[in-house]
């Protein structure tokens, strides 16, 4: 139930407590509230604030850089993180301010690909060639940039050793996500096939969804109520099923197995409790059923026909699985061994 400030006023009319106990209570639980996990209209506020200082420093920086130059970029990244760590750490200890302290770290993090984008720009340590504008980080692969990710990635398991701050996983696993795309370059070559890209996506992808399963299983182990495996499920499901989806094969066996797969990402996501999983399962079967009802109908007047029965048949099943969801759930988890099902959330 939800108190608000009338169903106290009208407890102090009924004089079952006192104006004083009432205010007292009010007070009470409006503090509590700012210090819970849920999400405030204020939270909406930092979020945003956040996100529009991260996204001016990118431009700012990709503009300007003919005025300051790579150690001026350099100076000012480092400046600017130096002031979000101070004001952070003072916000973060002060009661009902901790989501805006933890976002002023966060925004420290992502200061780390700019610095040092400055300082390799000055003097010109590059892995590879030199990769382009800061601004195109976002939009070629280049093995150029892998220092800004290795550098951020370090940077934010350096604040969650000292701020358990959820987000601060995301600049986190965002960054691996894109080094899982520009370490390929690297590794085979400038000229490299696009399947190898596919391929250390795929598997970059599968290393973040195997370290997200065992964060979320140490959080949950030792009570805590954040959820820090959120961004890593996110990424690393994304980055796995983006680079199985792409890897196209003409042979129907290939497409049969790939269906499995996603099939397989439907249970592990009931599994798990984790939604993403099941989105990405369900368009990679949807996908596979219509290829056959192409394969099957092509051609054929009878294919939109075909098509959208597919269409009906599967919203039928998500009606029946809302229906007996538990019982799913359950069957599915007493098929899983002893030794596997102590990981997974109860």
């Amino acid at each position: 139930m939800k108190i608000t400030f009338n169903e106290i006023e009208e407890a102090i009319n009924k004089q079952i407590i006192t104006r004083e106990q009432g205010e007292s209570l009010w007070n009470l639980w409006n503090g509590e509230k700012e210090d819970r996990s849920g999400f405030q209209m204020s939270h909406l506020a930092y979020y945003v604030g956040a996100l529009i200082v991260i996204s001016a420093m990118g431009w700012f920086m990709d503009n300007a850089w003919d005025i300051f130059g790579g150690m001026g970029m350099f100076s000012i990244a480092v400046v600017y993180a130096f002031c979000f760590v101070i004001v952070g750490r003072r916000l973060w200890e002060k009661k009902g301010l901790q989501v805006a302290g933890g976002l002023m770290i966060v925004m420290a993090v992502c200061m780390t690909p700019l610095a040092i984008y400055g300082i390799e720009k000055a003097l010109g340590w590059w892995p590879q060639s030199y990769p382009g504008h800061y601004y195109d980080r976002y939009d070629w692969v280049r093995g150029g940039w892998i220092w800004l990710e290795l550098g951020t990635i370090a940077s934010a398991c350096l604040a969650l050793r000292f701020f358990k701050f959820p987000f601060l996983t995301a600049p986190l696993f965002f960054s691996i996500y894109i080094l899982s795309i520009d370490v390929t370059p690297l590794v085979f070559g400038v000229g490299n096939n696009w399947t190898d890209t596919r391929w250390i996506s795929l598997f970059f992808g599968l290393v973040m969804v195997v370290i997200a399963f065992f964060t979320d299983y140490y959080c949950r182990k030792n009570n805590y109520k954040e959820d820090y495996a959120f961004w890593g499920y996110l990424f690393g499901t994304i980055a796995f099923w983006l680079g199985l989806t792409l890897l196209d094969s003409n042979h129907e066996w290939s497409k049969m197995l790939y269906c499995l797969i996603n099939f397989a990402l439907l249970i592990w996501g009931v599994l798990v409790q984790r939604k993403i999983f099941l989105v990405c399962g369900a368009i990679g079967v949807s996908g596979y059923i219509g290829h056959l009802a192409y394969r099957v109908f092509n051609d054929s007047m009878l294919f939109p026909f075909a098509l959208s029965f597919a269409g009906i048949a599967i919203i039928y099943l998500g009606i029946l699985y809302n229906r007996n969801q538990l019982k799913i759930e359950q069957f599915i988890i007493e098929k899983v061994p002893e030794g596997v099902r102590k990981f997974l959330p109860k």
